[in-house]
């Protein structure tokens, strides 16, 4: 019998990350100001900048420090209502608390991407700004989104933690909004452990992230192309200490030259397992839209005519038995995706029945793009037998 995949590990870090974090090591420069230039987060932005095609680039500490100085650096009044898909990661209205600003839940459908109605009719006059979360990889309507946001010249911030990569009508996902925001955790395309940046094209919004990320007294002089918008900030911003370091650059910079093999092989693997698992009469893997070039690493479903949630826990057994994890986002206890587990939002939660029902059933599964086909193939056949086995025996359910 095969060996489930190990599919929890991330991809060896380049040998040319390893001699450069030696040098620091041996150096104890680690910090990214000591340096007079050229520090290797200096280095790491520009680069990302360049990759991305944007001017400017901040790289933080995670990219919830991102959405976060993105927020702070639109200065929003406290209490400014931020308008966000209800299917996201719990860092994302976490960040939006934590800029004193409350967060605004939309609904969003059975393809993971925004109910465009939900969104049109909740985009009112007391919104003040939209982060749109790229959940997973899926890119709602960009299109309509963007339009919809400039007649009331909302801002719109991209959390394109899991998006690096992905493409709308050709652009790259987080240059389309004011702001995108990236991240480097270690389940992310590229992987520092910790760590995130924020991408902008506007001058001032770059340079009050930079002074609000941590550039005290005149280290911010070592951010090149905004001395004019920084001084106009110096002593004027809080300072909250969301740098990255050196070390995280070191293990990052390396891996922008993998970005490309990442997508292409991430994306290949995702079309192929989707591929088999849409032949299956109980599995559903939602279509791209039709602007949209994904960059996926890990592939979400649909369980199809499983009426009851016992049903849905015993495919997650069935599939764990064979040697497949996976997790039905709003069945995995306290899961941090799941909406009703977000009490620290202040005031009532919101109904939003759409949403709930597609996390009851909308599964997620991990598929990195180092992955073989016989690893695929075995990932796709578990998923398919464990449905199976499930609508195939009758069962005492809940006994």
């Amino acid at each position: 019998m095969a060996l489930a995949p190990n599919v929890y590990d991330a991809e060896p870090i380049p040998e040319a990350a390893r001699t450069e974090i030696e040098r620091l090591l041996q150096s104890g420069d680690l910090f990214r100001y000591t340096a007079p230039k050229d520090a290797p987060v200096s280095l790491l932005e520009r680069e990302f900048a360049d990759f991305m095609g944007s001017k400017y680039a901040v790289a933080v500490s995670s990219c919830s420090a991102a959405l976060f100085l993105s927020l702070k650096a639109l200065d929003l009044p406290p209490g400014a209502r931020v308008l966000i898909p209800a299917f996201t990661f719990a860092a994302v209205p976490s960040a939006i608390i934590h800029a004193d600003c409350q967060p605004v839940l939309a609904e969003v459908g059975k393809n993971y991407r925004l109910d465009m109605g939900d969104f049109a009719a909740k985009l009112n006059d007391d919104i003040a700004a939209v982060i749109v979360s790229h959940m997973r990889g899926h890119t709602s309507d960009m299109d309509a989104i963007m339009a919809l946001c400039a007649a009331r010249d909302i801002p719109v911030i991209e959390d394109a933690a899991h998006s690096l990569g992905t493409l709308w009508h050709g652009q790259k996902i987080g240059t389309i909004g004011k702001i995108g925001c990236f991240s480097f955790q270690s389940y992310k395309l590229l992987n520092a452990g910790e760590g995130g940046i924020l991408i902008t094209d506007d001058a001032d919004l770059a340079a009050r992230a930079i002074i609000m990320s941590g550039a005290y007294e005149h280290n911010w002089k070592k951010h090149h192309g905004l001395q004019n918008s920084f001084a106009r900030w110096q002593n004027k911003l809080p300072l909250y200490n969301l740098r990255l370091q050196n070390l995280s650059a070191a293990v990052i910079r390396p891996q922008l030259a993998e970005i490309e093999r990442r997508v292409t092989d991430g994306r290949a693997n995702h079309d192929y397992v989707a591929g088999q698992l849409n032949c299956s009469p109980w599995l559903d893997v939602p279509h791209a839209l039709g602007p949209e070039t994904r960059a996926p690493d890990s592939i979400q479903f649909n369980l199809v005519d499983f009426d009851t949630d016992d049903e849905a826990i015993a495919f997650q057994q069935e599939a764990a038995a064979r040697g497949v994890a996976v997790q039905v986002f709003g069945l995995s206890q306290d899961n941090a995706r799941a909406f009703w587990n977000w009490q620290f939002i202040p005031g009532p939660m919101p109904d939003l029945p759409k949403t709930r029902q597609m996390l009851m059933r909308a599964c997620d599964t991990r598929l990195p793009a180092r992955l073989t086909r016989p690893d695929l193939d075995f990932i796709a056949g578990v998923l398919i037998e464990a449905a199976q086995a499930v609508k195939d025996e009758p069962r005492a359910y809940g006994t």
